[in-house]
């Protein structure tokens, strides 16, 4: 047993990692401020410290005035943790779906990325015809839905392809982050992220 377990690593704790939450609904409290609800996906975040809006507009800068989780105030909340997260200094308008709070600095919006994707067969539920340069449909990352293009293929003769995806809004994204692309309401592929290229 000792053999196996100097073999297989420890995996890192995700409360161990930078702070990010990827924000699924958004309301307004009267005088208050405004609470971007969502799960931790990982790290922690307390009151009182500085988070950052990442995608979908230019990012910017909020502190934490509250934290909330099934109508009980919290100091702090950690990955796995559905909660809401009060800001201040900004309306309903100014946040939505589909951006992340975050770490200052430990993510960035992206438009332009390669990934490795599985593209579903006919009989899988997927497209009757196959993806192509030029292609366009949506990516589903996060909680964020957007329009893309392939802007490159490259099949293996395996059931997995090699894209190049233009995004026509930045979203918070990274190497190893996976994905979905959807067209008409159902799955077609899924894919991840290989590296950043703008």
């Amino acid at each position: 047993m000792a053999a196996i377990d100097d073999h297989i690593p420890v995996p890192q704790s995700q409360t161990d990692l930078p702070f990010l939450l990827a924000i699924e609904d958004v309301f307004s409290i009267a005088g208050h401020g405004t609470v971007a609800t969502g799960r931790v996906e990982r790290g922690t975040v307390r009151i009182g410290e500085t988070v950052e809006i990442v995608g979908l507009k230019d990012t910017r800068t909020t502190t934490v005035t509250g934290i909330e989780m099934f109508q009980k105030l919290l100091d702090e909340a950690m990955a796995g943790e559905d909660v809401g997260i009060l800001l201040t200094g900004f309306q309903n308008a100014d946040i939505q779906t589909g951006m992340v709070l975050a770490k200052p600095g430990s993510i960035t919006p992206h438009t332009k990325f390669e990934a490795l994707v599985h593209v579903l067969e006919k009989e899988e539920g997927g497209r009757h015809s196959p993806f192509f340069a030029g292609y366009i449909t949506q990516f589903y990352m996060r909680t964020a839905d957007v329009a893309g293009k392939v802007t490159s293929i490259v099949n293996d003769k395996d059931e997995e392809s090699k894209m190049v995806v233009e995004l026509i809004m930045p979203v918070a994204c990274e190497q190893g982050m996976q994905f979905a692309i959807r067209e008409g309401g159902k799955t077609v592929g899924a894919g991840v992220i290989q590296s950043i290229i703008e």
